[in-house]
C-alpha cells in the first residue's frame, strides 16, 4: 500500500478503528468485507448508493460487535448442555468484541501494520483494506 493510500485511510478514520482492524483475524475481516459487500449490494439495489457511501468503518466496527454480542448470547445459552464449552471459549477470544481502546497503535505503528498486510496478502488484501476504509 503506498504512503498516500495510508495517510488518507488514517485520515477519513479515527485510529482507534484503525487499530483495532489491524487486531483482527483473518476470517473476522472476512465478515467485515462480507458485510460491507453486502451493504453495498443493498444499496446498489434500492437506488440508494449514498447509503453505502454512509456505511464507514466506524459504523462496520458497531455492527460487527452487536452481530458478536448476538452470537455471545446464543452460546451461552448452549453452554447449558454438556461438552458445548468449546464455542463460549471462540466467542471470548474474538477481537470483534474488542471495544475498549488499552491496545491502541500509534500513527506510525498503524502505518506499518497497514504496510505489512498489504504485502502479505497484496492485491487481495489491499483491495479489502480499502473496501473497509470505503474507497
Amino acid at each position: 500500500m503506498e504512503v498516500k493510500e495510508m495517510n488518507e485511510i488514517l485520515s477519513k478514520n479515527r485510529v482507534e478503528d484503525v487499530s483495532w482492524l489491524c487486531s483482527l483475524s483473518e476470517s473476522e475481516l472476512d465478515m467485515l468485507i462480507s458485510l460491507k459487500l453486502l451493504v453495498l449490494q443493498r444499496a446498489k439495489v434500492i437506488g440508494h448508493q449514498e447509503l453505502a457511501n454512509k456505511f464507514d468503518l466506524k459504523t462496520l466496527r458497531a455492527l460487527g460487535f452487536i452481530l458478536m454480542e448476538h452470537l455471545k448470547e446464543k452460546v451461552k445459552d448452549l453452554s447449558l448442555f454438556p461438552g458445548s464449552a468449546e464455542p463460549l471459549a471462540f466467542v471470548a477470544g474474538c477481537n470483534l468484541l474488542k471495544c475498549d481502546n488499552d491496545d491502541i497503535l500509534t500513527v506510525e505503528e498503524l502505518k506499518t501494520c497497514l504496510h505489512i498486510d498489504s504485502k502479505r496478502y497484496y492485491e487481495a488484501a489491499k483491495l479489502s483494506l480499502l473496501l473497509l476504509f470505503g474507497f
